[in-house]
């Protein structure tokens, strides 16, 4: 099994910047896999912070919703995937016709398991907080969460983000600080 990195954590934690070190130093090339759509003027900015940190030599693949044919495009050559964020994936998945999350979510657990490259994946954690008002925010909060278990279950390490400190849930951090 490659190494494939889950790393979860709540807004503004930090998980988007340690993911991003984490994929810096896994060996291949990085391709980084955006899942975000620029709706709004927010989004372009928050967008925009994410491009300014990246290196210039990392690659870029937008996917708001195929995830499953990146990582089968991606998979002869292999390089790191580093896929932000799989909330703003079932956010886009949510708005899209009936089926579509089902044979997504589906098609991209399918190709995880088969890629043969380092992966890291971001998202975040929705357990924490309150039960939504509405059933599209409750709907959203059961899928991610039944989402991050699946793909908890199939990575080989798993990163929940607190304030930007790394605390290991499962597997070890080769060389990095894991926090206490």
């Amino acid at each position: 099994m490659s190494n494939q990195t889950l790393i979860l954590g709540g807004i503004r934690s930090g998980k988007s910047a340690l993911a991003e070190a984490e994929a810096a130093t896994s060996g291949p090339p990085v391709v980084y896999v955006a899942t975000a759509t620029a709706g709004d003027g927010e989004m372009v900015d928050r967008i925009a912070r994410h491009q300014q940190r990246r290196p210039d030599d990392w690659g870029l693949d937008e996917e708001p919703v195929a995830l499953g044919g990146v990582l089968a495009r991606h998979r002869e050559e292999a390089p790191c995937l580093l896929i932000d964020c799989m909330s703003l994936w079932l956010g886009n998945l949510l708005g899209e016709e009936e089926g579509a999350l089902e044979r997504e979510r589906e098609a991209f657990l399918d190709q995880l398991e088969r890629y043969p490259g380092p992966l890291v994946i971001v998202s975040n954690e929705v357990g924490l907080g309150v039960i939504g008002m509405d059933a599209l925010t409750r709907r959203f909060c059961d899928e991610l969460g039944w989402l991050n278990q699946a793909l908890a279950q199939r990575c080989n390490q798993v990163v929940l983000s607190v304030a930007g400190l790394p605390q290991v849930l499962k597997g070890s951090r080769g060389g990095g600080q894991s926090g206490s």
